[in-house]
């Protein structure tokens, strides 16, 4: 007797590449979420405006854990960043699965003596270009979309007024889309570090705005992961116990004394 063999051949399904896209990856806290999705089998895809530093970063990223790391330099404080920058990940076959909006910078000093053109850029990138990524974006992602806040989010910030607010804002609006997404496998999650040894204190111009004890950009990013990592994710967290306790009492507090002791502490 002869024996057939029947010999099927199943389809071969494409590997689903995660591709984490990081907006003011250049240095600071950027820098150490590249490092750590790639360290985890991410692509990634840095943005910021100094192509040299992205370059030397992305460089360091593939050699070190064998993925890709697309660079794009580019100003996210302009109008229209999101569909701009999602025609250009387009164009190279990219489809950011998480993207972490981590731009953004302060200014320090009484509000009516701020610059117009700076206050207006400190808007347009803290604010105006953290939700129109978000628009562009979130339709095509499914592991997480991570904003980073402040906890100069959780309370007035008299010399910091407007930095502040642009923070409480971004609070705020992802605590929404995490409601609005609460049925969805998509992690939501606003980051509010304290003081965080970065540049962010050199744009800014004076240690004066540090509230709270320092923490490095290695323990930040490692309060976001241990989040994203739960069973239940969180629609927002603070790093830090010290700074965790201060936003919680904060929150406890009539506004008018909240708003009294951030101005003593902030110098106002």
């Amino acid at each position: 007797m002869l024996a057939l063999t029947t010999m099927l051949t199943l389809p071969t399904l494409a590997a689903v590449t995660s591709t984490t896209l990081i907006t003011g990856a250049s240095s600071g806290l950027g820098e150490e979420f590249a490092t750590r999705f790639a360290a985890r089998g991410e692509n990634v895809v840095l943005v910021a405006r100094r192509a040299d530093r992205l370059n030397t970063l992305a460089r360091r990223i593939e050699t070190d854990h064998g993925v890709t790391a697309t660079v794009v330099a580019m100003d996210l404080g302009v109008p229209g960043i999101g569909e701009t920058l999602r025609t250009t990940l387009a164009d190279k076959g990219i489809t950011p699965t998480t993207l972490i909006n981590n731009a953004g910078f302060g200014t320090h000093g009484k509000f009516a003596d701020e610059d117009p053109a700076r206050v207006a850029a400190e808007i347009a990138l803290n604010v105006s270009a953290l939700v129109d990524l978000t628009l562009a974006f979130l339709p095509g992602l499914t592991g997480a979309l991570i904003n980073v806040a402040s906890t100069a989010a959780y309370q007035p910030t008299p010399n910091m007024a407007v930095y502040g607010a642009t923070k409480a804002f971004v609070l705020n609006f992802t605590e929404a889309l995490a409601f609005e997404h609460r049925a969805s496998p998509l992690k939501i999650l606003a980051l509010s570090p304290g003081p965080t040894r970065t540049e962010f204190f050199d744009v800014v111009g004076s240690e004066d705005a540090a509230v709270g004890n320092f923490q490095t950009s290695e323990q930040v990013v490692a309060t976001a992961l241990r989040a994203l990592d739960s069973r239940r994710t969180p629609a927002s967290i603070v790093s830090g116990l010290s700074n965790k306790i201060s936003a919680g009492s904060v929150r406890l507090a009539p506004r008018a004394l909240a708003t009294v002791i951030s101005g003593r502490l902030l110098k106002a």
